[in-house]
């Protein structure tokens, strides 16, 4: 088996990825949902891959800036109207090595799970996003909510598209001790066949909050979507909010012996 990393996935699948999953994104309510979230600040997207999301915000004048793990990826966003002048930077956004803070960082369409291959490598994100957000600043992440009933026997078969010329497979393997996914995106058209491997480490958002309050973060407000719906056991998805946790600065001393001196005080009386 080839080698896999966080940027087999978008290398293989670069494109053609606009024309396969563009349907399968609620892309105009992350746009208006996000938009608002920014405010005037800088934002900073995860896995920013064609810009399906970063565009959209920068045409609203937004200052939008990126990471991807794909140069491939990024070639597309560059091909595209305004691509050029998004600032992105080639890496593992475990790493989030961009200079400067932020009013907003996003990951959308389960790429947090996709572009971070390990639990160590999720904890990792978290806290590097911390250090780049602004005190009031906010980190929004777009993930499935995970169904382990969809496996028989540890795998799933599914049909995604069935025409005249194309048909379109999913093929998955699931690891759950691991809380890992092995998928093929599978084309079979009159061209030949084409596979898009996927590999993902998805977490229950229980899970993603233990990794906020490690970075000294805390979960705002979770939804089952872009427009605020309720989160419930039946939604596929959430869309989960967390901020920075305020930091707390000791009273001086004099001043807390002032404060305890006057409980003190108080206690005699009583």
């Amino acid at each position: 088996m080839a080698a896999f990393d966080e940027s087999t996935y978008g290398e293989r699948v670069a494109d053609v990825y606009d024309k396969l999953f563009a349907h399968r994104a609620n892309t105009v309510d992350a746009v208006e949902y996000l938009a608002l979230a920014a405010g005037k600040g800088r934002v900073l997207e995860l896995g920013i891959g064609t810009g399906r999301i970063a565009l959209p915000l920068a045409e609203r004048g937004i200052r939008v800036s990126g990471i991807d793990s794909s140069p491939r990826m990024v070639e597309q966003l560059r091909l595209k109207p305004g691509g050029d002048a998004i600032p992105v930077t080639i890496g593992n956004f475990a790493d989030v090595k961009v200079p400067g803070k932020f009013s907003l960082i996003y990951v959308a369409f389960n790429t947090f799970f996709g572009g971070l291959l390990s639990q160590e490598q999720q904890v990792r994100c978290f806290e590097r996003v911390a250090r780049r957000l602004t005190d009031t600043g906010i980190f929004v992440i777009e993930a499935f909510f995970p169904d382990v009933a969809r496996f028989d026997r540890g795998q799933r078969t599914s049909v995604v598209s069935l025409d005249t010329d194309r048909t379109v497979l999913d093929a998955v393997m699931h690891d759950s001790i691991n809380q890992c996914v092995a998928a093929s995106h599978i084309v079979i058209g009159a061209d030949g066949i084409r596979q898009f491997p996927i590999r993902l480490r998805y977490a229950w958002p229980s899970e993603m909050d233990l990794m906020a309050r490690l970075a000294g973060m805390r979960l705002r407000a979770r939804y089952g979507g872009w427009k605020g719906e309720p989160f419930t056991a039946s939604s596929p998805l959430h869309v989960s909010i967390y901020e920075k946790v305020p930091v707390v600065k000791p009273e001086p001393k004099g001043q807390r012996r002032a404060v305890r001196k006057r409980r003190q005080q108080a206690r005699v009386r009583r």
